[in-house]
């Protein structure tokens, strides 16, 4: 029986596996990527930066619960100078890295782009769909398809490296959205940022818990969701999907890809199987892949819709 091969090639950028950090989870510092790197990831995301250093939401901003976990980080960043510092000379990580740019109007993610343009990223992620930051994302009216137009058209001007759009699973006619970022030049979709806002409350204190109140949904609850997301997305772009939601086995991931997608995050996976989730889930799809006669990842993307 052969070793399946985990090799794929996302928007030029080349990848010994599928997995790829998420935004928001451990791509804090240089340092942490190289860890991520020697867990076996394909590529890592960075913590999204804005042009201004900003605190955001007060604690408590992350809570588990049943079915994954609730979180109101605020986007809570030192601003794009000192993270193109943080993030200097990236050729000596071994993995691709990928910046995520965060803004309230167009202008703002181009001077953030133009701010970390001496960097050495493989790509441009354009998260317009966080759930609970006031003046970003859904609470600035970007999961519009006229606000995404705008907005990916700015950073297309702006910079030559992939952009990668991450949508939210709150948008009935998520894959017309995708759509208009494809129109505008994006060159894949990373599909999905959390669900809600939801709200858990601490029944003894008689408050709800995170100290912004509500928060987005992650992990287990949020994987059907993202599933259907990458499903529906699949059918109307030709761009590739990176594919988030609750993915934490092998199994998950090469769900995700029949639907569609051409790699997969894992973000909460790292809080329920330690960080070396992404060998095992690499580890998880070969043997899963070599008892199923599949040879590579290309064969299995989107044969859900066959």
């Amino acid at each position: 029986m052969t070793t399946a091969n985990l090799n794929i090639d996302l928007c030029g950028i080349k990848m010994s596996n599928p997995t790829v950090l998420p935004s928001g989870f451990l791509g804090t510092s240089k340092s942490l990527l190289e860890r991520v790197a020697e867990s076996g990831v394909g590529a890592a995301t960075i913590k999204s930066v804005s042009f201004e250093a900003r605190e955001g939401h007060k604690n408590p901003t992350v809570i588990p619960f049943e079915g994954g976990m609730l979180n109101a980080v605020g986007y809570s960043n030192p601003g794009a100078e000192e993270t193109a510092r943080e993030f200097s000379n990236l050729n000596e990580v071994s993995i691709p890295v990928i910046a995520s740019i965060i803004g309230t109007e167009p202008d703002d993610f181009v001077r953030v782009v133009d701010k970390l343009s001496g960097n050495e990223f493989s790509a441009i992620e354009l998260p317009l769909s966080c759930p609970h930051t006031p003046g970003f994302g859904l609470l600035a009216g970007q999961g519009t398809p006229e606000s995404t137009g705008e907005i990916v058209s700015a950073v297309r001007k702006a910079s030559k490296l992939p952009i990668f759009v991450k949508l939210s699973p709150n948008i009935p006619e998520i894959g017309n959205l995708a759509k208009a970022a494809e129109n505008a030049g994006a060159d894949a979709i990373t599909a999905v940022n959390t669900l809600g806002p939801g709200m858990i409350i601490n029944i003894e204190a008689r408050k709800p818990v995170l100290s912004y109140k509500v928060g987005g949904v992650s992990g287990q609850a949020l994987r059907p969701v993202a599933t259907r997301c990458v499903y529906d997305i699949y059918e109307s772009v030709k761009i590739p999907i990176i594919g988030t939601g609750g993915i934490s086995t092998g199994r998950h991931a090469i769900e995700m890809i029949m639907a569609g997608a051409t790699a997969i995050g894992v973000g909460t996976g790292i809080y329920d199987r330690g960080i070396d989730v992404f060998r095992k889930i690499c580890l998880e799809m070969e043997e899963w892949m070599s008892e199923n006669s599949y040879n590579s990842i290309d064969e299995m993307i989107g044969i859900a819709h066959e």
